[in-house]
This record gives structure tokens, sequence and C-alpha cells, in this order.
């Protein structure tokens, strides 16, 4: 089922990230009195946790660097109430998926369908040990099939990022040194400049990069070792391993029906890139 869970990934994720490279989600949250991207993002994102401090909005998402979190939370709940960041969230990235799909393929049957199965997938998996995940499954399942075909893909994708960070936990790799070796499998050099965290102070990325050649995962110059893209790799496959819960729920005929009848819709997405 790994095989099944990274498959899972690759046709559900672009329906996510309407959300957070689409604008109607980011006008929704905007037009609730969210000053910024980023007080949207944490608030309607957090918000299936209820009104939490931000030390727990911190330890759930676990990427964010120290502080990140609490410049958002809980000051962007204080006139805004949580569900109505989550219905805004909703609201506009439903609205992104039918402009960037179009009318006909929105309404089609196939659509339909591949809500239903994504559906029957993200509601049944245990919740124990995810947080993120548990937090959406306390929300109502939109009826509308665009809707409920985002919201449930972004069930699975909070319940594949509880086991992430469960797979980082476990390798002892903290969510800084995780963006720098994804930076770094990714090619990008060096790893200080990629986008989630070269705005971070230069002496805690020192630390970062400190910290990793001293356990091996990288070399002097910023690179990584054999013991870095072992470590990278492990986390990756366990990540597929704890992703795959959901998709035992279908039958191997409804799976393929669901990656059929998914397939298009993707293609779709990733030509536009979610925007």
């Amino acid at each position: 089922m790994t095989h099944t869970a990274r498959r899972m990934f690759e046709l559900l994720e672009p329906i996510c990230l309407v959300t957070y490279f689409a604008d109607e989600c980011n006008e929704e949250l905007a037009a609730l009195g969210h000053r910024t991207y980023w007080d949207g993002y944490f608030a309607s994102r957090a918000a299936p946790l209820g009104r939490v401090p931000a030390h727990v909005v911190h330890a759930a998402f676990y990427s964010f660097a120290d502080g990140e979190a609490a410049r958002h939370i809980p000051s962007a709940w204080e006139t805004i109430p949580p569900e109505a960041s989550v219905a805004a969230r909703e609201r506009g990235s439903a609205a992104s998926l039918r402009r960037i799909l179009g009318e006909e393929r929105a309404g089609s049957p196939g659509l339909v369908r591949a809500a239903d199965l994504t559906a029957k997938a993200a509601t049944s998996a245990p919740m124990e040990g995810r947080v993120m995940y548990a937090g959406m499954r306390a929300l109502a399942v939109p009826s509308d099939p665009v809707a409920r075909l985002w919201h449930c893909a972004t069930m699975l994708r909070e319940h594949r990022g509880d086991g992430h960070v469960a797979a980082l936990v476990g390798a002892r790799v903290g969510g800084t040194e995780a963006h720098v070796l994804d930076a770094l499998t990714k090619g990008i050099y060096p790893a200080e400049s990629f986008g989630r965290i070269h705005h971070l102070p230069k002496d805690r990325l020192a630390a970062v990069m400190d910290g990793l050649r001293e356990r091996g995962l990288i070399d002097a110059d910023g690179h990584l070792t054999d013991a870095g893209r072992a470590t990278k790799a492990g986390i990756e496959a366990l990540t597929d391993e704890l992703a795959a819960p959901p998709y035992e729920a279908l039958a191997p005929a409804e799976l393929d029906e669901l990656v059929t009848e998914l397939e298009p819709i993707t293609a779709i997405l990733v030509a536009t890139g979610s925007q």
C-alpha cells in the first residue's frame, strides 16, 4: 500500500494546493478581516483544533521556526471566529477548483465519484496520534461535490502530514532541518536560499546547518552526504507507509476507479499550477 499512498499523494496534492496558490481563498480570508496571507493561513488551517494557543499550533504544524506561529495566533482569532475562517477557506478553495476545472468537469459524474471515494478513504483512518487529521475529522463533510473533494483531499493531506511529522521526530529531524534536507534533495543550493527558510536569522540558520554537519547529514560545503540522503529517503518511505491506512478502506476496484477519475482532474490542476 505504500505505492498506493505515494500515487494518491501525487493525485490529491494539486487539489489541496489551490488553497495556497490560487487567489480565491486568500480573497475570502481577507474579506473576513485577516490582515495578511499568513494570518489567514495560520487561522484557517489551525481553526479545526479550536482556539488553542500558539505553542500548540507550532507543535502541530511542526515545520515553522520558533515564534512564527505566535506572530499570528491567537491574534488572528481575536475578532474572527475559527469557524468563520474554516468556512472561508472551504468557499475559496472550492471556487478555485470550479474556475480551474471549468463547469463541465466540475459538474461531471466522474468528479462526483472521485469526491465520494476520496471521502470514503478520508473518513476511514484511525485518528490516534493524528492531531491535524483529527481536527479535520471533527468538521462536517460538505455536501457539494467540489467542496467535498477539496475537503477530503485536504483531510488526507493532514493525515499524511501527521505521519510525516512522526517520521521526522523519529529521525530526530526538526522542522527547519527538514526544510534544509528537502531543499538539497530538490537541488536547491545553498539550502539557506530555500524560500521556506531564507528569511530566518542568519545565526539561527547557521546553527541548524552546524547541527546537520555534526550529525554527518551534510558536508562542510553544505551538500547532502550519503547519510543525509539515506535519512531523507527513510523519512519519505516511512511517511508513505504511515499514509497508507485510509486507502485500505477502498476495494482494489474502487482504488482503480478513483485513480482513473482523479487523473484528468489532476492533469488540469498541474497544468495551471493549481492557480
